[in-house]
């Protein structure tokens, strides 16, 4: 696999993971799953992956997913670029439902420098 894909599926999964927490209290691999619709061996892989680089936590009795500093704040990165990417969308005129779709993909791939155009852009 890419480095590429590799990097995309790692802040795919931090962000699922960052955003589950924001509507209940524990999530598990299994909440993962259900959300992204990924088959369990996937997101056990990528579970792991994260809790390797010390992204995460795994609670052994619960299975329940926790952040470390380090993976909150990766996973709060990724969730501000996609929403300042959506909003930039949909200021240039495209449906939320469309802006979020492209977001979700662009936000994996956009430079640093890039982002302070659409951070400027949103401002305006």
């Amino acid at each position: 696999m890419s480095l590429k894909r590799v990097r995309e599926s790692e802040e795919m999964y931090l962000e699922t993971i960052l955003l589950l927490h924001r509507t209940r209290p524990n999530v598990r691999a299994v909440d993962v799953c259900d959300e992204l619709g990924y088959v369990k061996s996937s997101v056990s892989r990528g579970v792991n992956l994260l809790k390797q680089k010390g992204y995460i936590t795994i609670d052994e009795e619960t299975g329940n997913l926790a952040f470390t500093e380090a993976g909150r704040k990766k996973a709060e990165g990724v969730y501000e670029r996609h929403r300042v990417l959506t909003a930039a969308l949909i200021r240039l005129g495209a449906g939320r439902e469309l802006a979020e779709e492209n977001a979700c993909r662009i936000e994996h791939v956009v430079s640093d420098e890039m982002m302070d155009v659409f951070r400027n852009f949103i401002k305006d």
